[in-house]
């Protein structure tokens, strides 16, 4: 069995679809999504149809987005947010609007049951964003920082790579993981990268939202697989960029 761990979706499901058949996922692989389904491109509710279904023949965990939150809110409220609106926000009210009320439960039910983060047996955490709690995840004063935070990554590349674990200077709060797998801070805007390592943190968040691919990685290994660029599968729309 394969742990693979995907980066942001934005509601890329052609380019999901096509990774899932480029890595050969099986039905013996746990897939590990890190967030942010929605808010990029124009087919977020088919987007999250796919993956409700994905998780009846395959072992996932769903990690929870800031842009997950974001549509969620929306969905129970009403009310348009302008920052959510303008960034990516609006592709998925639209996408939202056309489809049929009666899946907007099913999709809430699904929002709301995402995790803030998971820890698997090998003491490998995966969530959205970060934390910034220097004991780690069950110690965070705020539910948000795990889908909102950025210090943990810009922590992670500043870190000079000779440092190691067991240095007196290393930061405490990465200390009590063996690896961390996030998203969130988009790693190009522009072109197909590769994720990317800082100390034990990985980021595989390479720009799905705008013009860079959608990432898929086996955590033993390193292995990734990518989508093509993911707007290319939308020549119609703008995405985010």
């Amino acid at each position: 069995m394969r742990t693979l761990v995907v980066g942001d979706v934005h509601s890329g499901l052609k380019a999901l679809e096509q990774l899932i058949i480029r890595a050969k996922v099986t039905r013996e692989d746990h897939l590990i999504f890190l967030g942010d389904y929605v808010d990029g491109w124009g087919s977020a509710v088919e987007t999250i149809d796919f993956l409700i279904k994905l998780k009846d023949d395959f072992k996932c965990t769903f990690i929870r987005g800031n842009h997950d939150e974001l549509c969620r809110e929306w969905l129970l409220t009403k009310e348009e947010n302008p920052q959510w609106l303008a960034h990516g926000g609006t592709a998925t009210r639209d996408s939202y609007l056309r489809a049929a009320r009666e899946s907007w439960d099913t999709h809430l039910e699904f929002y709301a049951q995402l995790e803030n983060y998971y820890l698997d047996g090998d003491n490998r955490l995966y969530l959205h964003a970060g934390y910034t709690n220097l004991k780690g995840v069950t110690f965070e004063y705020f539910d948000q920082l795990f889908y909102w935070d950025r210090t943990l990554w810009e922590l992670a590349k500043a870190i000079d790579p000779a440092l190691k674990p067991e240095d007196r200077y290393f930061p405490k709060r990465l200390t009590h993981y063996k690896e961390i797998f996030i998203g969130h801070t988009p790693l190009s805007k522009k072109d197909v990268v590769s994720p990317q390592n800082g100390a034990n943190v990985w980021n595989v968040d390479t720009g799905a939202a705008f013009m860079g691919a959608l990432t898929m990685m086996d955590v033993d290994t390193k292995e990734f697989w990518q989508s093509n660029p993911v707007h290319t599968f939308y020549p119609e729309e703008r995405g985010r960029n």
